[in-house]
């Protein structure tokens, strides 16, 4: 039997008409919300106004449409649960880190930090670089000088300024790698 087109209209309003609300409440006792099911159901009857050639052949036509709103609700529970577990995974792992900052502030020992003991640590650290990367690095972070006059003064390029900057940060961070604090309060970029 072949439609022609307002007769295939026809047919698939009255489809539509004939068990939407069947497949909406079906949809829903699986994905719970009520707008989820709605727009499964909507997408089944757009697949089927797509594949409209399927209303006028001799298909069991209620087995297709909830065929295809059941694959369509599994796809959306497996779409949700992944999107759960990143969801939960990001909390724990921000949860962690809280954490481990709290951790690492319980245990941080006030009395360490005493002026003569970061002066000491400091100066320790600072004694750790060559003799022209310790004046570079003191003249830029301790004096607060910009590169371009510490270039003028010490008669050397910027890129050795910006070289030997980043050989003191390396250093730095190594020799003050158990006082990380200190160093990220006191060196920070």
């Amino acid at each position: 039997m072949i439609l022609d087109d307002s007769s295939i209209n026809s047919k698939f309003e009255e489809v539509y008409l004939a068990y939407f609300s069947k497949m909406k409440y079906f949809a829903k006792e699986y994905v719970v919300s009520e707008a989820d099911a709605e727009n499964i159901v909507q997408d089944v009857f757009t697949e089927l106004w797509e594949k409209k050639e399927l209303l006028t052949m001799p298909v069991n036509l209620v087995a297709y449409l909830f065929t295809t709103a059941k694959n369509k609700c599994l796809n959306h529970l497996r779409h949700k649960i992944v999107v759960q577990e990143t969801v939960s995974l990001i909390q724990e792992e921000y949860a962690l880190t809280l954490q481990m900052n709290l951790n690492s502030l319980e245990v941080f020992d006030e009395d360490l930090f005493s002026e003569e003991d970061v002066e000491k640590i400091i100066s320790r650290a600072l004694d750790s670089l060559s003799d022209k990367c310790r004046e570079i690095f003191i003249m830029s972070k301790l004096e607060g000088k910009k590169q371009k006059q510490i270039a003028e003064e010490l008669n050397i390029s910027i890129n050795t300024i910006e070289t030997q900057m980043g050989i003191a940060y390396k250093k730095l961070r190594v020799e003050l790698k158990d006082y990380m604090t200190l160093f990220l309060f006191l060196f920070s970029l």
